[in-house]
């Protein structure tokens, strides 16, 4: 890259009123407690530009679900992440102080806001007596890596051998509720491991690796390469057959991008929610399939372009089209076996005013709990019948969790209170 981060940071943020005038974009930050799903009230949330960290634009107070208040931030132009020919930074990045009594405060820096999108900035924070001493959690947010310099992604075999010796734990394809993070090189023993939900490691990955702002169709697909490549390391046992104890690692150079406490946005995080037991196939293969991609402009490779994926979108092409376009016709999207980690599976159909049963008596029963976390949430009889009370504590549920309002448990709902339920139901996260 000729131009450099800071001197684009720098020319941003002395035209703030020029860009604002020109594009906004939107931020939204939840904040949890690190012990078990607990919201954060009263935190006080400070917001500066990354270039004058020392200058607060504004100050807010999150409410009894742990969240904000939607704020406009300046952005650069939309037109900045849609063609790869520019060499202005296409997003503003911020810094975000957070401090609430009885916890460390967390101190994140570079959270990326584009232009038109709803930028989603989770925080989890410490309790005092859990990490004593300590002045403060600092969250560092690098180039995005279509815009930053990393290394290229080493070729690999797209269907990997499978040794019948014992080794390969898996039988059939599932969905795990947890990927376990080797943040650096696999060679590096000194890289932090770090437990992250599935869906979240996805939305993190995908947020890092694409822009949000490109068509429906190129983020449908490129989230489908990204979660196919991550079940084939997950199925294959890829690490932990060579003497490792992780899944993958946040190496562009092993595997894709994945930076810790890093934003993500509204629409990636609801088309992970929609599709998130997705992953691409061929005819007589069981594994998911090692689905190797690139930028497409500074580095080529064998499999997606991802500025490549994005023309396509523009000129109308389906998620299934861009992919038989770079993967071959044979390709096809296959749904896994188990989800992993939830209570029940999804009953098939939406649940909705006038449904009944053990599946609505199950989701009123997890509500309730999570309403206990999250007092916002009206608690409800729980008697198996979906009334007008059950879908207005639904869409109040659905308003904290980034979903679409509608008061109908759909596919992403269900399982997202499932994740929820599981998350309030636990002493504690995994570390």
């Amino acid at each position: 890259m000729s131009v450099k981060k800071a001197e684009l940071t720098a020319a941003q943020e002395n035209n703030a009123d020029e860009m604002d005038a020109r594009s906004t974009g939107t931020l939204r930050i939840s904040v949890i407690s690190a012990v078990a799903y607990i919201p954060i009230e009263g935190a006080t949330v400070t917001i500066s530009y990354t270039g004058d960290p020392n200058s607060p634009i504004i100050t807010l107070t999150t409410d009894s679900s742990g969240e904000t208040e939607v704020v406009t931030l300046p952005a650069p132009p939309l037109a900045y992440s849609l063609n790869p020919e520019n060499l202005q930074q296409p997003y503003s990045e911020y810094n975000i102080m957070v401090t609430a009594e009885g916890y460390e405060p967390v101190y994140v820096t570079g959270s990326e806001i584009f232009a038109d999108e709803l930028s989603l900035q989770p925080i989890r924070m410490n309790p005092v007596d859990m990490a004593p001493g300590e002045n403060e959690k600092l969250v560092v947010i690098p180039d995005h890596t279509l815009f930053g310099d990393y290394p290229p992604k080493i070729p690999e075999d797209e269907i990997k051998p499978m040794d019948e010796t014992g080794e390969i734990v898996l039988s059939r394809v599932v969905i795990p509720e947890y990927i376990i993070v080797h943040d650096g090189v696999p060679s590096d023993s000194t890289a932090p491991n770090y437990w992250v939900r599935y869906k979240d490691y996805i939305k993190n990955v995908a947020s890092c690796e694409i822009y949000s702002t490109w068509p429906e169709a190129t983020l449908y697909a490129n989230v489908l390469v990204i979660m196919s490549f991550t079940l084939n390391r997950v199925y294959t046992e890829w690490y932990r057959n060579q003497g490792y104890n992780f899944t993958i690692t946040s190496s562009t150079a092993y595997d894709q991008k994945w930076i810790y406490g890093r934003n993500t946005y509204e629409n990636i995080d609801y088309l992970v929610d929609s599709i998130f037991a997705n992953y691409l196939s061929r005819p007589g293969v069981r594994q998911p399939i090692f689905t190797s991609y690139c930028d497409g402009q500074r580095v080529t490779c064998s499999g997606l372009s991802q500025w490549g994926s994005k023309y396509l979108g523009d000129q109308g092409y389906s998620a299934i089209e861009i992919i038989r376009y770079y993967y071959g016709n044979d390709m096809y999207i296959n749904t896994a076996d188990v989800i992993s980690g939830v209570p029940s599976s999804w009953p098939g159909y939406s649940l909705t005013v006038g449904s009944s049963g053990e599946k609505v008596l199950q989701m009123q029963n997890q509500l309730n709990r999570i309403a206990r976390n999250y007092p916002a949430i009206p608690v409800i009889t729980a008697d198996g019948i979906y009334g007008p009370l059950t879908a207005n504590a639904v869409r109040t549920f659905q308003g904290i969790f980034n979903l679409p309002q509608t008061g109908v448990v759909d596919y992403p709902t269900w399982y997202e209170i499932s994740e929820i339920y599981v998350g309030v139901s636990r002493i504690a996260e995994p570390g």
